[in-house]
């Protein structure tokens, strides 16, 4: 599902206010301790009832499910806006109190907030979520690891490998060649432009789109050694990835509109704007904001730094975490991997929200199977279960990643304006990153 990037950072400040003495006593009456234990990870004996929460439209029809198949393990669930809107800052607020849920949905960029304030429960203390990583995509339980070997802070849900929509009967009609690396796309981009349109729109708010391509460039944001973390928004894959972007800036072969708004719509229903580097959850996005282009669109595999490359970016997922202090860590686990692992779930949230699997075995649900009417019969989820294979295991998301969001944000709007640039907006974001890390007394490397 498409995140909230443009957080609040007030929300950073009262997240990095708590300590990790509070959270730790938080929960629902847990020992405040470290890592569960293996004793923890059983079975309560009794009838259990966990609380969850979550955004996912729908997430009830799944529950309803597991309700009717365990009825000494019910689960009521609670809904609210998504993480970043709101539902974040709830749970740091009932992790302090010593009331948060037993479980709770929480994107991948926002694992490590919550791991820094020692809010998660390590699910590695059960036998059971460990067996079953073989089940999940590579890079998808290394989401949820946070580059550990002996941990594991959710049950990963849904994922966004990214690849390139694309109006098939404009490229069609103009004789240009869909682009399979990101020189094609420049030379289509001018090609385009002399017919009047743009090849697509640089988003100054979706800055974790952004972080999908340095991603697929093989860059990396942040590291974590086990004592300190490395922030390094100015690798040399993340500035290729900046210039490339800057130079389509300054030589006005992308349009610039405000992501998710009304001239953003208007632009793609219009055939001003002919590509969109997307998520797979995109096509909805597509679908709902260009209803007038119905049966023109494709998708293909996202354009390669180098001609014959097989990489791709991710763009959203989330995971089920359970939360510091539960009770009913066994039954909290067993739910979450039924939740994410079984083709009924899994078919329930595809149907509902158009959830993308994070599992192998997902990624084959006959529903996914199907061509799509929008995009002219093509069989588009093929696509991304192959780019889904492309995606490196390796990228690591730092604890403060609303406030690094937010200045990352500032400095592309103000590059879009052309106070700044794409390369100074990283370079402005990794220093105000480094100091929110020294405020909330974060160990990093100078």
């Amino acid at each position: 599902m498409r995140k909230n990037t443009r957080a609040v950072t007030a929300a950073l400040l009262a997240t990095a206010a708590l300590t990790v003495a509070g959270c730790a006593a938080g929960g629902n009456g847990g020992d405040g301790g470290g890592s569960a234990d293996a004793a923890s990870c059983e079975p309560s004996g009794e009838d259990v009832t966990l609380t969850f929460t979550s955004w996912i439209p729908g997430i009830e029809d799944a529950v309803a499910m597991w309700n009717e198949e365990n009825p000494d393990i019910q689960v009521e669930v609670q809904t609210g806006p998504s993480g970043n809107a709101g539902t974040y800052q709830n749970f740091f607020n009932q992790l302090e109190a010593g009331n948060a849920p037993d479980l709770g949905q929480i994107e991948y960029d926002a694992l490590p907030n919550f791991r820094v304030q020692d809010g998660l429960e390590n699910l590695a203390a059960c036998e059971d979520v460990l067996a079953a990583q073989d089940q999940f995509l590579d890079w998808t339980w290394g989401q949820v690891t946070l580059g550990t070997e002996d941990e594991v802070y959710g049950v990963p849900q849904d994922q966004g490998p990214m690849g390139l929509f694309y109006r098939s009967d404009l490229f069609e009609e103009n004789g240009i060649e869909v682009p399979t690396t990101w020189e094609e796309y420049r030379t289509a981009a001018e090609e385009i432009r002399e017919l009047g349109g743009y090849i697509t729109n640089f988003s100054q708010t979706d800055i974790n789109q952004f972080a999908g391509f340095v991603w697929q460039a093989g860059g990396q944001w942040f590291a974590n050694d086990g004592d300190q973390w490395t922030v390094d928004l100015t690798s040399d894959a993340s500035m290729e990835v900046a210039e490339y972007w800057q130079g389509l800036i300054e030589d006005d072969l992308v349009a610039t509109y405000p992501a998710w708004t009304d001239e953003w719509n208007n632009a793609y229903n219009s055939g001003e704007v002919w590509t969109w580097n997307s998520a797979v959850w995109g096509a909805n996005s597509i679908l709902s904001g260009a209803p007038d282009t119905s049966g023109n669109w494709s998708v293909a595999l996202a354009p390669q730094w180098e001609a014959g490359g097989n990489a791709a970016g991710n763009w959203g997922g989330s995971s089920i975490a359970v939360f510091k202090g539960t009770d009913h860590l066994y039954e909290a686990a067993k739910f979450a991997l039924w939740l994410n692992t079984s083709e009924e779930a899994l078919t329930s949230l595809n149907t509902t929200a158009q959830i993308y699997p994070a599992t192998e075995a997902g990624l084959e649900l006959p529903v996914l199977k199907e061509g799509v009417e929008f995009y002219g019969g093509q069989a588009i989820y093929d696509v991304f279960a192959e780019a889904a294979t492309q995606v490196s295991p390796d990228f690591v998301w730092g604890p403060t990643m609303t406030q690094t969001y937010a200045d990352v944000s500032d400095g592309f709007k103000a590059a879009v304006s052309g106070s700044s640039t794409i390369p100074e907006a990283l370079e402005a974001g990794e220093q105000s990153t480094i100091e929110a890390f020294q405020a909330a007394s974060i160990p990093v490397a100078e």
